[in-house]
């Protein structure tokens, strides 16, 4: 038997003895917790009396701490973001010397004015051929107030009109009397007169005021559109577009060959818009087809 035997660890009671450490890192745990933990530095009392007041003051005067705003990329050094040029911040009450307010968003926009289309310079008038202005009318007749004149050139109708719608009233004249005549020897009865006076007064008082008439006649060419007026009394005018017109045509009956005076007519999209332009001689008709053509083409490729 060994003399010296290895003594046994006593046993543990599970009930009233506390449980030992049986590992390494138990035993650093509880060598971690057994060490001494610095207690926190008080702040230094002041010794002296004005100390303390100075450090009251500073205490209460001293702002929030404010976040500084996040750096904005490819932003100017010392620049504020967010802030338009020459927007200043609104002063704080009870800010300490040089603090610097945070910065503040800009105002929202007003709404944009509604801009103006530019639609660029007026196209200059159009240089009118020589045939235009020949056999016409000297001076255009304008109404006393002046209502339809426009800053321009007026060309007049030729002065052969009236003599051709002379010419024309007189034969419609003959050929009503001459129909009462025929009726009223046929029948012995006089009421065919009554229509056929009433029929020739009407177209005796258009030959009286056809000469006025057709010296307020005339028409303009502008850089886009063609201008035509007519009317003492009763006054019109109408503005032609060189891209709207889709048929020029020109008619002469056989008194009208035979003075040698023609009419135009302008056909557009609109049939109110239509224009007729009566005696003009046959030059300045078939010139003023040949321009009104040519712009025509021109115009209509913006349209």
């Amino acid at each position: 038997m060994n003399e010296n035997p290895t003594p046994a660890p006593p046993e543990q009671n599970r009930n009233t003895d506390p449980a030992l450490p049986t590992s390494r890192r138990e035993l650093r745990a509880e060598a971690a917790i057994a060490e001494p933990r610095p207690e926190p530095a008080a702040p230094p009392v002041p010794s002296h009396p004005d100390q303390v007041v100075a450090s009251a003051a500073a205490a209460s005067s001293a702002p929030d701490e404010v976040a500084a705003p996040a750096a904005q990329p490819n932003a100017a050094p010392g620049a504020v973001p967010n802030v338009p040029p020459g927007y200043a911040a609104p002063a704080q009450p009870n800010a300490a010397p040089g603090y610097a307010a945070p910065a503040q968003p800009a105002p929202p926009a007003g709404p944009a004015g509604v801009s103006q289309p530019d639609f660029g310079p007026a196209n200059p008038p159009l240089e009118a051929s020589a045939p235009l202005d020949e056999g016409t009318f000297r001076a255009i007749r304008e109404p006393r107030r002046q209502g339809l004149a426009l800053d321009g050139t007026w060309h007049q109708i030729s002065t052969k009109y009236v003599v051709s719608q002379l010419v024309q009233s007189v034969f419609w004249i003959a050929v009503f009397l001459i129909a009462a005549a025929v009726v009223s020897y046929t029948t012995g009865e006089v009421w065919p007169w009554i229509p056929a006076g009433a029929i020739t007064l009407v177209i005796v008082v258009s030959l009286v005021i056809l000469p006025r008439q057709a010296r307020a006649l005339g028409y303009m060419l502008r850089g886009d559109d063609i201008v035509f007026r007519k009317g003492i009394l009763w006054q019109r005018m109408v503005a032609v577009p060189y891209g709207r017109m889709q048929l020029i045509d020109i008619t002469h009956g056989p008194l009208d060959r035979i003075f040698g005076v023609s009419k135009l007519k302008m056909v557009t999209a609109a049939a109110s818009t239509g224009v007729e332009i009566p005696g003009l001689t046959t030059a300045a008709a078939e010139a003023l087809r040949d321009t009104l053509i040519e712009v025509a083409e021109t115009r209509r490729t913006g349209l």
